[in-house]
């Protein structure tokens, strides 16, 4: 059959101008509204809310021992916390420097375990760890037993960013820290009254009992409690990525160099495309239960919702397994879960609208998952 040449341009147009279309245009000519994305297919696709949640730590807390007054300085900290890693998240920054922000704001507070207010160790020296996960690239820093380090959390992305490894401790991560810059602090910094009240207690009680019982979460002589006072954060930004990051002191009168799950990349801090995790809570069982990372392995294998997963892991397996503590954990649609088998937990979390939300204990405020 001949075509004229009139009606072969006339095909060759078409074809350039399909050619030429945005994809994701559907063929009914459905626009796309603010906010969205499109499938392969052209199908409107919502993106994830993104936010930011944070954690003071899990343990014995309980409103009897916790001043109106006390209460209320936790919880400006917390907030600040959470408007620090929100300003980031809301001018398109990553995730990776919300959870940075957000720590480090804890790490500069008295009343949490992790840098300005570390528990001390039995020789009455403070050791600092922590640790970051970009979920995008899975690239992660760590450190242990920094004694000199103002923010740990910032060395520990200095590992992720600047050298080839992922963990450094001690003195050779102090003289990686001085190389890139990183102001050293006297011990003295990190001094405060309670935390060294704290060990006097725990010495007192080991002196009537065999060491290994006198080792003990935080315990705070203010309020009579004892808590796994590490601090925590983890963040999903604009552009889908995730972050998790965690600091802490560690135990009261932990001794022979003793390191916690938080700088244990899957145990305490673990981050990957499906979702972040970070832990509080007595250390070893996180480290053999490898909790950060079996919440995500099972959002991802076995399709359990964020909640659920976390859940499972939490009150089921470190129940079981005698281990007490919590965690905070966000996935890449925007959902959050904060479950803690303790009495209390200093938690919070904040979205898209800029209204932090913190609570402190089981039947508190911050949501449905928080028992």
């Amino acid at each position: 059959m001949l075509v004229s040449s009139t009606s072969l341009r006339r095909v060759l147009v078409l074809g350039a101008v399909m050619l030429l279309a945005p994809q994701g245009c559907s063929h009914t000519g459905a626009a796309r509204t603010d906010g969205e994305q499109a499938t392969s297919d052209g199908t409107p696709v919502r993106k994830p809310k993104w936010g930011l949640v944070i954690h003071g730590g899990a343990g014995v807390i309980s409103r009897e021992n916790l001043s109106p007054e006390r209460e209320a300085e936790v919880r400006a900290a917390l907030t600040q916390s959470l408007e620090a890693g929100h300003a980031v998240l809301a001018r398109g920054g990553s995730a990776l420097d919300a959870v940075s922000a957000a720590v480090r704001v804890l790490e500069d507070s008295p009343y949490f375990n992790a840098g300005k207010g570390a528990v001390f160790t039995h020789d009455g020296v403070n050791e600092l760890d922590a640790a970051i996960m970009d979920g995008t690239t899975r690239k992660a820093g760590a450190v242990a037993g920094l004694r000199h380090v103002r923010n740990p959390i910032e060395l520990a992305r200095l590992v992720m960013e600047k050298s080839p490894h992922v963990m450094m401790v001690g003195e050779g991560a102090e003289a990686f820290a001085k190389t890139q810059g990183v102001a050293l602090v006297d011990p003295k910094y990190f001094y405060t009254e309670d935390r060294w009240q704290g060990l006097q207690r725990a010495l007192e009680k080991e002196r009537a009992q065999p060491p290994s019982s006198s080792v003990q979460p935080g315990y705070d002589p203010v309020t009579g409690d004892h808590k796994f006072g590490t601090v925590g954060a983890v963040a999903l930004d604009q552009n889908g990525g995730l972050a998790a990051a965690t600091s802490t002191g560690g135990m009261t009168n932990k001794r022979f160099g003793r390191v916690g799950d938080s700088p244990i990349i899957g145990a305490g801090t673990y981050a990957d495309p499906t979702c972040a995790v970070s832990a509080t809570g007595h250390g070893e069982f996180f480290i053999r239960y490898t909790v950060a990372r079996d919440i995500c392995a099972r959002v991802e294998y076995q399709s359990l919702p964020l909640q659920e997963a976390a859940r499972v892991v939490v009150n089921d397996v470190l129940v079981q397994a005698g281990g007490e503590g919590g965690v905070i954990a966000m996935d890449r649609e925007g959902n959050i879960a904060m479950p803690f088998n303790s009495s209390g937990m200093y938690r919070g979390h904040v979205g898209e609208d800029g209204k932090p939300v913190v609570a402190i204990f089981q039947d508190a405020e911050a949501g449905a998952d928080a028992k």
